[in-house]
């Protein structure tokens, strides 16, 4: 008898932010692995249909929830009605939206002493409220079934910080913590809540830095 641990039939997913990059591939991934349905939330509601499309494709009924992970009613309508269209409430949330947010502030990537609230909230918003929207809204459907899984992506800049990312990094420790109390709080209804800690990936934002300076690409891959 062989078990599967990637095997996710019969099972609704919800992830944010995967209108490209990391995001995307989970999406991708959770389909191939079975779902039931994926929920595909985006910021662009084009760039969300683009994946579900991708995800129909593969014969996996796919939805799209576009809103803003930092507006905390939105939120909350826009993933009710897309657990309604999807067949049943949502089981695993996987919060991917981050980096410095749709609209980050021109001095988002200047040292924090250098800048202001408007940039930290850059990072803070979409890092740490996100993460708590999101998963704010989905709890109370996964504690009426006693069963969910509540995962994080926190970035290695959350477990050790980044200089000229400091804002970023608070904001991914402070996801973490959330998440380990969050774990703490619902493991008595079978939900667990785990965060992964991804290094430099080639999102697109990233390849088109690289792309645009090769020495960047040398000093990023020098580091593993």
């Amino acid at each position: 008898m062989t078990f599967n641990i990637t095997d996710l039939s019969g099972k609704i997913a919800l992830i944010t932010g995967a209108g490209q990059g990391v995001g995307r591939e989970v999406a991708l991934h959770f389909a191939k692995s079975g779902a039931k349905a994926v929920i595909v939330n985006d910021f662009y509601p084009e760039r969300a249909q683009a994946v579900v499309d991708e995800i129909t494709a593969l014969g996996v009924k796919a939805v799209v929830a576009a809103c803003d992970v930092t507006n905390n009613a939105q939120v909350k309508d826009v993933f009710a009605k897309a657990a309604q269209d999807a067949g049943g409430p949502i089981e695993i949330l996987v919060n991917n939206a981050g980096n410095a947010g749709v609209n980050p502030d021109a001095d988002a990537r200047k040292h924090f002493w250098e800048s202001g609230e408007a940039a930290w909230d850059s990072f803070i918003r979409v890092n740490f409220y996100g993460v708590i929207n999101c998963t704010a809204a989905v709890v109370p459907g996964m504690i009426e079934a006693n069963n969910g899984r509540l995962i994080t992506i926190i970035s290695d800049a959350g477990r050790v910080g980044e200089p000229n990312l400091e804002i970023y990094s608070g904001a991914k420790a402070g996801a973490a913590g959330f998440m380990r109390g969050a774990a703490k709080a619902l493991a008595r209804y079978n939900i667990t809540a785990n965060c992964v800690a991804i290094a430099a990936t080639a999102t697109p934002a990233i390849s088109a830095r690289m792309e645009a300076n090769p020495d960047a690409k040398k000093k990023m891959l020098s580091h593993y």
